[in-house]
C-alpha cells in the first residue's frame, strides 16, 4: 500500500514509525513532516491544512491511503474531499469531526445518546456567562467552544478565575474566533483518562487508554496545554470501565451519529473524568491525542496500517489488535515559555544519546532542520521522549535518563509524570 500521512507532530512521528514497520507499506510519504518523520518517511513541503493540494498530491501518486493525523484538517474536510475524489481517508468527514470542532455539538450528541457528562450551558453574551457563573459557583469549567489547540479550557477554582476567562475566551479573544461562545460546566471531580475506540460508522473495537497530564507544572499545576507526557495504561482505568465506555458512551454515540446523517469514521478519542459514580465524558477528539498516540503506539504488538485501512473502508469485521503488558510512558519536552510564546531556532544536542538507552525512543515534534543538518527547537512542544518497560517505575527511570541525555538549555518537561499511578516525587532536576 502506498499511504499519505498528513501532519507533522510528535503524533504523526509516531504514526509514522508504526505505519513504516508494516509488511504492506510499499511507499510513506508525510505532509509536511519533520527530521524525524524523515527517517521513516518522505516528507513533502505541503502544509497540513492545504487541503486541495493534498488531494492533488494523493491522486497523482496513486495514494491508496491518507492518514490524517491532527484535527484541523478533518474539520476543514479534508476526508470529503479526498472521499469525492476516490481516495480512502482514516479519518471523520467535516459533519462528524464536529464532535471536536464544537463543544456544544458534543453536548447535544452526549445529551441525545444519554451518555453521561457533566451538566453544561452555552453562552455567546460574556455578561449572562458571568451571570451563570455567579449563580453556580466555583469550582466550574470555561470552555471555548471552538478549536483552540487543547488550549481553550480553564478549570476555575474560584468564580474570579471564571470571570477571567470569560473575558480573556469571549472579549479578548486569545482563541480567536473558537471563543465567539463558551460552554461552562459543573467541575468534575475524580482522575481523567484517554480512551481510544476505532470506528467504522456503525461499529467500533476497543484500543487502549492513557492518562495524560494537560498542566505545565509539576503537581498538576499552571495553566493547560497541549499535554506534557502521558503512560498507558493507567491502573485507575478497569477493563470493567472499557466495556461501561463502550456501552454507554462509544456505542450509543456512533448510533446517533448514524442517525444524524453523519456516521464517524477513524478514531474516536474519549476524554473521561473517572467519577465516584462512574466514568463521564468530558469532551470527544476525532484523532489520536498527543503525547497519547506516542504511549499506545509503544504498546501496540500488531500490524496498524490493516487496520486503519479497515475503518477507512468502513468494515472493521474481525479485526483485532494485541497489546504488550508491558507499560510505555512519554515525557514531552517543551520550550521555554510553552505554552505562551517561545523562542525558535535553538540547536538540540544529545539525540543519539537519549535514543541509545534500552527501551527508549524519541518522537520528533516541534523541531526541523537548523544549519549544517542539525536539529533545532521549532514549536511549543519539541520532543516526546518515550520508553517501555516491564513496570510503570522502570519505563519512568529510563524516560528520565534520556531526557537528562539531552543538550539543550532552552528545553523543560515536568519531572512527575504518571505520579498519580506511582505517588512518587518529581524525577531529577530540570534541563
Amino acid at each position: 500500500m502506498k499511504v499519505l500521512l498528513v501532519g507533522g507532530g510528535g503524533r504523526e512521528h509516531a504514526l509514522a514509525w508504526k505505519i513504516a514497520r508494516s509488511p504492506l507499506l510499499t511507499k510513506l510519504w508525510c505532509a509536511p513532516g519533520n527530521p524525524g518523520i524523515a527517517a521513516v518517511a518522505e516528507c513533502v513541503p505541503i502544509g497540513a491544512e492545504s487541503i486541495e493540494a493534498l488531494v492533488a498530491f494523493a491522486r497523482e501518486r496513486a495514494v491508496d491511503l491518507v492518514v490524517v493525523g491532527p484535527e484541523a484538517p478533518l474539520t476543514l474536510g479534508l476526508a470529503d474531499a479526498l472521499g469525492a475524489a476516490g481516495i480512502p481517508c482514516f479519518g471523520p468527514s467535516a459533519a462528524a469531526a464536529r464532535l471536536e470542532g464544537s463543544k456544544t455539538f458534543t453536548k447535544e450528541v452526549l445529551d441525545a445518546a444519554s451518555a453521561p457528562t457533566a451538566a453544561w450551558a452555552r453562552f455567546e453574551d460574556p455578561a449572562a456567562a458571568r451571570d451563570h457563573v455567579h449563580a453556580q459557583g466555583a469550582p466550574i469549567v470555561v470552555k471555548a467552544d471552538g478549536l483552540a489547540a487543547g488550549k481553550g479550557v480553564v478549570v476555575a477554582g474560584t468564580v474570579e478565575e471564571a470571570e477571567a476567562a470569560i473575558a480573556d475566551i469571549m472579549e479578548s479573544r486569545v482563541h480567536g474566533e473558537a471563543g465567539a461562545s463558551v460552554v461552562i460546566e459543573e467541575c468534575m471531580m475524580g482522575e481523567e483518562a484517554s480512551f481510544f475506540a476505532l470506528c467504522d460508522g456503525t461499529r467500533a473495537i476497543p484500543l487502549a487508554a492513557a492518562q495524560d497530564h494537560k498542566r505545565v507544572g509539576e503537581g498538576d499545576t499552571g495553566p493547560n496545554t497541549g499535554g506534557m507526557g502521558a503512560y498507558s495504561p493507567p491502573p485507575a482505568f478497569t477493563d470493567a470501565m472499557r466495556d461501561e465506555v463502550m456501552a454507554r458512551v462509544v456505542e450509543p454515540v456512533l448510533a446517533e451519529m448514524a442517525h444524524r446523517g453523519a456516521p464517524f469514521r477513524g478514531v474516536l478519542f474519549v476524554g473521561l473524568m473517572l467519577t465516584a459514580t462512574g466514568p463521564r465524558v468530558i469532551e470527544f477528539n476525532v484523532r489520536f491525542g498527543d503525547p497519547e498516540c506516542q504511549a499506545l503506539m509503544l504498546r501496540l504488538e500488531s500490524d496498524l496500517l490493516p487496520a486503519l485501512a479497515a475503518s477507512a473502508a468502513g468494515d472493521l469485521s474481525g479485526v483485532s489488535l494485541r497489546w504488550s503488558a508491558d507499560p510505555s510512558l512519554i515525557v514531552v519536552v517543551a520550550a521555554r515559555g510553552y505554552p505562551g510564546p517561545v523562542a525558535k531556532g535553538e540547536p538540540i544536542g544529545g539525540l543519539e544519546a537519549a535514543a541509545s538507552i534500552p527501551g527508549v525512543r524519541v518522537f520528533h515534534a516541534g523541531t526541523a532542520r537548523g544549519p549544517g543538518g542539525s536539529v533545532v527547537a521549532s514549536g511549543g512542544r519539541v520532543l516526546g521522549i518515550g520508553a517501555t518497560a516491564p513496570d510503570l517505575r522502570a519505563a519512568r527511570e529510563a524516560a528520565y535518563a534520556a531526557v537528562d541525555a539531552l543538550d539543550w538549555p532552552g528545553g523543560f518537561c515536568r519531572r512527575d509524570i504518571a505520579h498519580r499511578a506511582l505517588g512518587a516525587a518529581p524525577l531529577g532536576a530540570a534541563l
